[in-house]
């Protein structure tokens, strides 16, 4: 059975800056802020959450359905797809646009800045959701074009196929009503602890209450801390998985979400799946890049 993971393929341009943003930043000067920082490594990797999500739930086992757009430069990530025995039948090639890039500079503390050429990915929403594809069993809204999530949830929805609502860097992109409307349509919702205050600031409800909807888990990742998992109004906290280094955290919180697809599509709890995505993660934060770390050995593990 499949596993839709609508949202970005991009490029990731990756660099190192060796201080402290913080001590950079003066924080009663940001609004006259120029500021520029040395980063003397850079690299160009694969990226984008639906590529980063598709790349740790292919070594889990799973059939990950990458619901996307790639620009006139993108054969490359086809082909990558393609490896892990991937299909690309909902992947779009746009001719006249280059594929969606972000521009990260991270920082010795691991803070990251980034900078984001949708490319591509402004015409996700041409692509809809196939119909023909009644083995798809969960899907993933992650972060995309707007109209494309506005859609894609609407899509699934219509189409009674459950799916974890996960707004990502999108989420300031959408009103307080229509954040609560994806809430409404989705099965899960998935945020990290930033984008989770974000959410209840906007909606006016609280994780507790969400959690007392008709949703089946509301998770909130808290870095190296693990997650939250709220479920029924109660939260119950899965710890982090200590990693052998801390290397890159570009990524994480997509490997995570990987793990936690994987779970579900199994029929495990949240709490399981969240279990089994912080270990996917702190795989992750051990190697630089979003899509270079192996997790296959955890498959055996889960079986």
């Amino acid at each position: 059975m499949s596993i839709l993971i609508c949202g970005s393929l991009a490029f990731d341009t990756i660099t190192t800056f060796p201080g402290r943003f913080a001590e950079q930043i003066l924080p009663e000067q940001v609004h006259i802020l120029n500021v520029s920082f040395l980063v003397p490594s850079l690299r160009r990797e694969f990226g984008g959450c639906a590529g980063n999500i598709a790349y740790s739930l292919a070594q889990l086992g799973g059939e990950p359905l990458v619901m996307a757009t790639l620009g006139n430069d993108g054969q490359d990530y086809l082909a990558r797809i393609r490896s892990w025995g991937a299909s690309t039948e909902c992947v779009r090639v746009i001719e006249d646009s280059y594929t969606a890039q972000a521009i990260i500079i991270t920082d010795k503390d691991n803070n990251q800045i980034t900078a984001f050429h949708p490319g591509a990915m402004q015409h996700a929403h041409v692509t809809a959701v196939p119909d023909k594809h009644g083995d798809i069993e969960l899907a993933i809204i992650a972060p995309d074009g707007r109209d494309a999530m506005l859609q894609h949830a609407q899509q699934l929805a219509d189409a009674r196929i459950p799916f974890i609502f996960d707004p990502g860097q999108g989420l300031p992109m959408f009103s307080g009503e229509e954040l609560k409307d994806f809430i409404a349509k989705a099965s899960w919702v998935a945020v990290n602890d930033y984008e989770a205050k974000m959410l209840c600031e906007r909606t006016g409800l609280t994780l507790e209450s969400l959690s007392n909807s008709h949703l089946k888990g509301v998770i909130v990742t808290l870095g190296a801390d693990g997650c939250d998992v709220w479920e029924k109004g109660r939260r119950e906290h899965v710890p982090g998985v200590k990693a052998e280094s801390v290397v890159d955290p570009t990524g994480c919180g997509d490997a995570f979400r990987a793990g936690v697809l994987w779970g579900l599509s199994r029929g495990w709890t949240s709490v399981a799946s969240a279990t089994l995505g912080n270990r996917v993660g702190s795989r992750k934060i051990a190697t630089a890049g979003a899509q270079n770390h192996r997790v296959v050995d955890l498959r055996e593990e889960t079986r």
